[in-house]
């Protein structure tokens, strides 16, 4: 017995709100990690940028999900929704990245200068 229009509908919205979820989540570490490299707490920022980063794997999971989906040929409904999820995926990625390189460089200038 294959799966409803409806039950296929409600499975995208509840990954769409899992993206969101674990995006947000990585985003908020990331930021918390450049908290924490402000007061020198190196080893603490890192943890924070790789539970960041686990965080942004969960969501890549749950995107590739998906995508595998579509690519077996079941319809996948672009809603506003899922769309949302999607720029808050994608923006989470570049905060986390941009907040690494922003801890190397911090951590890197404090090793010069105290040189």
């Amino acid at each position: 017995m294959g799966v409803s229009r409806g039950e296929r509908m409600e499975s995208q919205e509840q990954a769409a709100f899992q993206l969101i979820l674990h995006s947000g989540n990585g985003r908020s570490l990331a930021m918390e990690a450049l908290s924490l490299a402000k007061e020198k707490k190196w080893n603490a920022a890192e943890q924070k940028l790789e539970e960041a980063n686990q965080e942004l794997i969960e969501a890549h999971h749950i995107q590739t999900g998906l995508l595998t989906n579509e690519a077996k040929g079941e319809k996948v409904s672009i809603s506003l929704l899922f769309i949302h999820a999607q720029d808050h995926l994608m923006n989470a990625i570049t905060v986390k990245e941009l907040c690494e390189e922003v801890l190397h460089l911090w951590k890197h200038l404090g090793e010069v200068s105290s040189s």
